[in-house]
């Protein structure tokens, strides 16, 4: 896991660093947008969607400035998301990775915009002629980013999370298909876009799409253990707050034991999905073991 821990944070500083060079610079008399924005996704983090990203598409014989720009434009969508889910309409939290949140640390409206700016960045990002020199292939990156960000993803995931968990209730089912949305699409998605750069086989495809839904799922039961059990100074964001919301989650209706435990069993079988790789999926497989275990 050490091993895997170094290539996870050598990846995380390729990817700030493109970030940088990729994003506008404080200038003028928007200065404080571009602040925002950079504040937001220049900031700590594990950066694990575009390392799925770029550990996919090199299993797969990808072009690497490719694979670094389409994470990056997967990290600015991941970015705007945390942005919005902060703020006060939305699950009003004051703190992120161990830091003010951005509406916090500047005012809701440059928070708003600033999250607005991030997923425009996205598009630009991942449209551009240096993310890949066929446009086919650029056209199929865009439309993946938009379905895995929009109501049939991301988004739609946020809406049924914020209906009244009256109307959620304890339906296991509807709990999977939120998260799915919220949490799975986009680190679906992450993967996809390696086979997408890397113009994969149907077969690999499909056993990545698999793989990744699984890992997307775990990630998310995880985090619903961690807001039951974690420490605040350890995940770098407020806990109990599911409990105190009355939220469902995974831990309500499986219990803590039975959490863990389906969360175990994803993790084998999206081991299992990566059987037609060999050895050359030893760092996918690591990450489903980081996932499991993480502590923030």
């Amino acid at each position: 896991m050490a091993s895997f821990q170094a290539q996870l944070e050598e990846s995380a500083d390729r990817v700030t660093v493109a970030l940088d060079a990729l994003l506008a610079r404080p200038d003028g008399p928007e200065s404080r947008l571009a602040s925002a924005m950079r504040y937001a996704a220049l900031g700590p983090g594990k950066r694990i969607r575009p390392f799925l990203t770029l550990a996919a598409g090199r299993m797969l014989g990808a072009d690497e400035r490719g694979l670094l720009r389409a994470g990056c434009a997967i990290e600015c969508i991941h970015a705007y998301s945390l942005i919005h889910d902060d703020l006060p309409a939305m699950d009003d939290d004051d703190i992120r990775r161990g830091r003010p949140t951005v509406h916090i640390a500047y005012d809701e409206a440059t928070a708003i915009l600033a999250g607005d700016a991030l997923q425009s960045a996205a598009f630009e990002i991942m449209a551009g002629a240096d993310t890949h020199p066929h446009p086919n292939v650029r056209l199929a990156l865009v439309e993946g980013l938009a379905r895995a960000s929009g109501a049939r993803g991301m988004a739609g995931g946020q809406m049924i999370d914020m209906l009244s968990p009256t109307r959620l209730g304890d339906d296991i089912g509807v709990l999977t298909r939120l998260h799915r949305m919220k949490t799975g699409a986009l680190i679906s998605f992450s993967v996809e876009a390696g086979a997408v750069l890397a113009e994969a086989s149907a077969d690999a495809r499909h056993a990545l799409e698999g793989y990744a839904h699984d890992l997307g799922l775990i990630y998310q039961i995880v985090d619903d253990l961690l807001d039951a059990e974690g420490l605040p100074s350890i995940a770098g964001k407020a806990v109990n707050k599911d409990a105190r919301q009355g939220k469902t989650t995974f831990v309500t209706i499986l219990g803590v034991d039975g959490a863990r435990e389906r969360a175990r069993h994803l993790a084998a079988q999206a081991k299992e999905y990566l059987a037609l790789f060999g050895s050359s999926a030893s760092i996918l497989k690591s990450c489903v073991d980081f996932v499991l275990e993480r502590r923030s």
